[in-house]
């Protein structure tokens, strides 16, 4: 990776620590949108160090309902070539996670399994499919025979340090990366065994330069299809990538969200796929204390902020606003207090976000476990277009606190009627109390966060 680097955002340091994302408005673009959703997929790799304990249920469904089902609750069951076990360990993986226990036996099962499997970010889905990779590699062939495609330049960069991780103590594994501002020579053969980039390039290497001799792959994964087929060209340029491997190559195909034109993709890519889905399951607001603060305008909302920050220790917290303007005039006022504000975005190293307050908008909303985090305020309450309110939004905002059985808090700001019947409405939904803060609380509140 020494010429390969991720865009980084240089904060000036400060005495405390506040970090902003200031994001979009409401009513976003198209574009917007798709580059929300890669963003949001690599900010979670990024913040997250290590795996989300879920308690969702896998469901399979077999493409021979007749063959016995395997799942493996170690890696030792797997008989996965020394220096692969030793990678695996090495990183912090002691047991296989729910996706892996079952996605595993089938992707690396003779002769192989195609794949198309649904799991979110931090249940284990790139390490699976990384050691399903290095396991199919022969590593004395100096040429292309796994490739995999990312919809972003920094979301093949992260992939691609999953790689190196686990496959460090395999050192004639090597590792190409076929993404924007890697320029070969022409003519030129490549020679490590796994590749990994965006389609339009990896597309280039494969017909235009002819880099990668796409007959000779074994193994095509498809990671993050949701994000993939948001982007303009990228659908296509997949497709046209399957084609050209030879049939017995196996297909494997990720995503978080399994909508209709997500199936409609997969099954032009993946033929005779086995599927792995999870079963979606009740998040539960159990374990997260919530209040709410009454002030009379944004002003007052700042100043209570100030007086929580005063009146207790906060290990990590999110700050949800409802627009990009809103964001940046409150990562102004949190700089002229004395705190470090700093840009959180996609491209920001996670060693500069370790014990920064994340200011953020819905982008965070979804997907994004920050284990640390103890906190989260609604600077602005959840409302959908219609000015109703989002109550899935506010599960999800709220959701990044109180995980793994942690004790959490929620902290609503209201600044009006309108405001608070929002937050009525959502108590009614949810059918918990929502209380208001007073000084009292804050003893127990300053417990949580410590």
């Amino acid at each position: 990776l020494s010429n390969l680097h991720l865009k980084e955002e240089k904060p000036k340091p400060d005495s405390n620590g506040a970090v902003v994302k200031m994001d979009d408005n409401v009513e976003k673009t198209e574009d917007e949108e798709k580059e929300d959703r890669a963003a949001q997929s690599l900010l979670n790799k990024l913040i997250r160090s290590n795996l989300v304990d879920t308690t969702n249920q896998v469901e399979v469904l077999q493409r021979d309902p007749t063959s016995p089902l395997y799942s493996v609750k170690s890696f030792e069951e797997l008989r996965l070539k020394p220096q692969l076990l030793q990678g695996v360990y090495a990183m912090g993986f002691n047991r296989p996670s729910k996706i892996q226990e079952n996605a595993l036996p089938m992707m690396l099962a003779e002769p192989p399994q195609n794949l198309i499997a649904q799991s979110q970010s931090g249940t284990g889905k790139t390490a699976a499919f990384v050691l399903a990779m290095l396991s199919r590699v022969e590593p004395g062939n100096k040429y292309p025979q796994c490739l995999c495609l990312s919809p972003t330049y920094e979301l093949a960069l992260q992939t691609g340090k999953v790689i190196e991780q686990m496959g460090k103590f395999y050192p004639e594994l090597k590792l190409a990366y076929a993404v924007r501002g890697n320029k070969l020579e022409r003519g030129q053969k490549i020679s490590e065994q796994i590749v990994i980039g965006t389609p339009g390039t990896v597309l280039d290497w494969c017909s235009k330069l002819k880099f990668i001799d796409p007959k000779k792959i074994k193994v095509f994964v498809l990671d993050e299809a949701d994000v993939m087929i948001a982007t303009q060209g990228h659908q296509d340029q997949s497709i046209r990538i399957q084609r050209m491997l030879p049939r017995d190559c196996q297909m494997l195909l990720f995503s978080a969200t399994f909508e209709d034109s997500v199936w409609k993709f997969a099954q032009k890519v993946v033929p005779d796929p086995n599927i792995i889905k999870l079963k979606r399951e009740e998040e539960t607001l159990d374990t997260i204390k919530q209040y709410y603060v009454l002030c009379n305008n944004r002003d007052e909302k700042f100043q209570a902020l100030c007086n929580i920050y005063g009146a207790i220790t906060i290990a990590q917290a999110m700050i949800f606003c409802h627009t990009r303007k809103t964001a940046g005039w409150l990562a102004a006022e949190l700089s002229k207090e004395g705190h470090q504000v700093a840009l959180l975005s996609g491209e920001m190293m996670v060693e500069q976000r370790a014990f920064f307050l994340l200011v953020t908008t819905n982008v965070c909303a979804r997907g994004i476990d920050v284990e640390q985090v103890s906190v989260v305020i609604n600077f602005d309450l959840p409302v959908d277009k219609d000015g109703n309110p989002d109550n899935e939004t506010y599960l999800h905002r709220i959701g990044r606190t109180g995980r793994f059985g942690k004790r959490g808090l929620a902290i609503n700001m209201v600044d009006s009627k309108h405001s608070m019947n929002i937050l009525n409405r959502i108590q009614e939904h949810f059918n918990k109390k929502i209380n208001k803060l007073d000084t009292d609380d804050l003893d127990e509140i300053e417990k949580i966060t410590n």
